[in-house]
């Protein structure tokens, strides 16, 4: 099979100025200051209130939030949450001036009216701000429930910031379609967005936001368009085939912020193997010349291949290893200041949990091997969440992983096949992002 070598005939620069970086070379006048580690605490913070499963579209609806209660669930009856370093704290209502960093006042008005019951004239103007129908209709206490998923975002990155954490897992968090005007994706607020600005506002240099939810993360990307401090990486199925239909690779920010949006959509039928070939090539080059002080992340499950709205076949023992990147991307480039955040994912029962509370072990200590039996006591709340909602028992799910070994990866460093088109895509995201940081396509 032909393979690509990875050679340039010439240096790169960037319109940004730099020569290719590497940790070691970049100028530290030109570098966001690090946070020294003996200033912290080490340990991680987990987001949790049970009122956080008051963001409920109904029975019928694919986000359901048993994914929620049962990943608490997974995470009590499996020790997690005794680990220790790990601080439970809750989730408050975000306030409207805080929304409102990301979110229109019109919009914020009409969110709060669909939170109370609704006469048809009102229910036909709710449609132009996206609330309504099937996707993301009105029920009672949307506004209140919505912000506070917000809260818990901003929550977490103030327990990091303070020092009393290093990290934080928020997995209810991750509403990464929710648009400044207009609901979008069952998405209300987008809570990652306003964190980003909550974080910017208290005196963070410069943050990565690192999306890999198998659907684009658009209005992230949208709400920080213009921010040159604020950096998004989207690795999606390509929009050609997939909502949100966006995600392109010249899709590369505002005119004041050229190279802040990083795009990298994949072919759908996209496997573990090929998806974390597609992270290594990427993110850790990319988040070296970055250089954040603090890294946000967002895990939606639907990357699975039994998620019924996506059409990658990523395995939960993929997903773990991206969840250890991302964790070891954020102790090398920004002291291990990382928040991590729910997301998409709708296998509520069969992935979610497992999916999740595996996030919420790498982010607090050593993940759990695959292969380790569920507890007896999350089997039997699994049974009963089944039973409530007319999903047939897995049998297979028993287990923490899907018990699908990873093949061993060729890295990227030693070529790419041109034929495949995943390769092709992949490269073609390296060669548009690449060289506005100072990197080589071919060659880092």
């Amino acid at each position: 099979m032909l393979r690509l070598r990875q050679e340039s005939t010439a240096p790169w620069t960037s319109r940004r100025g730099r020569r290719p970086a590497t940790l070691g070379v970049m100028s530290p006048a030109t570098l966001p200051a690090p946070v020294s580690g003996d200033e912290q605490t080490p340990g991680c913070a987990v987001v949790w209130s049970p009122q956080l499963a008051d963001y409920d579209f109904g029975p019928y609806h694919p986000m359901s939030p048993v994914r929620l209660t049962l990943t608490h669930e997974l995470a009590c009856e499996a020790g997690l949450l005794q680990r220790p370093g790990v601080q439970i704290i809750d989730a408050p209502v975000a306030s409207r001036d805080q929304l409102a960093t990301v979110h229109t006042d019109a919009y914020l008005d009409a969110v709060a009216r669909a939170s109370e019951p609704l006469d048809l004239a009102a229910h036909d103007e709710l449609i132009s701000f996206g609330i309504g129908g099937d996707d993301v209709p009105a029920f009672r206490g949307m506004h209140t429930a919505s912000a506070r998923l917000v809260g818990g975002s901003i929550a977490a990155v103030d327990a990091i910031r303070s020092g009393r954490v290093h990290r934080a897992v928020h997995v209810a968090g991750g509403m990464h379609h929710a648009r400044p005007g207009r609901a979008s994706g069952f998405c209300i607020y987008n809570d990652a967005a306003v964190a980003i600005r909550h974080a910017l506002a208290a005196g963070e240099e410069r943050v990565l936001y690192i999306d890999v939810d198998v659907h684009h993360g658009d209005g992230v990307e949208m709400a920080l368009w213009d921010e040159p401090r604020a950096i998004t990486l989207s690795l999606h199925e390509t929009g050609e085939v997939l909502f949100p239909g966006t995600g392109f690779i010249q899709d590369s920010g505002g005119t004041a912020a050229q190279g802040s949006a990083i795009n990298v959509p994949l072919p759908p039928r996209t496997g573990p193997d090929g998806w974390l070939r597609a992270v290594e090539a990427t993110v850790p080059a990319l988040a070296r010349a970055i250089r954040p002080t603090l890294l946000v992340t967002q895990h939606g499950a639907d990357t699975h291949r039994m998620d019924p709205l996506a059409d990658f076949t990523v395995t939960l023992e993929a997903q773990r290893a991206a969840m250890e990147i991302l964790r070891d991307v954020a102790d090398e480039v920004c002291d291990g200041r990382w928040l991590a955040l729910g997301g998409g994912g709708y296998a509520v029962i069969d992935v979610v949990p497992r999916s999740w509370a595996q996030l919420i072990a790498v982010a607090t200590g050593d993940p759990i091997p695959g292969d380790d039996a569920l507890p007896d006591a999350y089997v039997a709340a699994e049974s009963r969440a089944r039973l409530e909602h007319g999903i047939p028992d897995e049998p297979g799910g028993r287990c923490w992983g899907d018990r699908v070994p990873l093949a061993q990866r060729r890295p990227w460093s030693e070529g790419m096949d041109p034929e495949d088109p995943l390769d092709r895509a992949i490269q073609a995201a390296r060669r548009a992002a690449f060289p506005e940081w100072g990197l080589d396509p071919f060659l880092d």
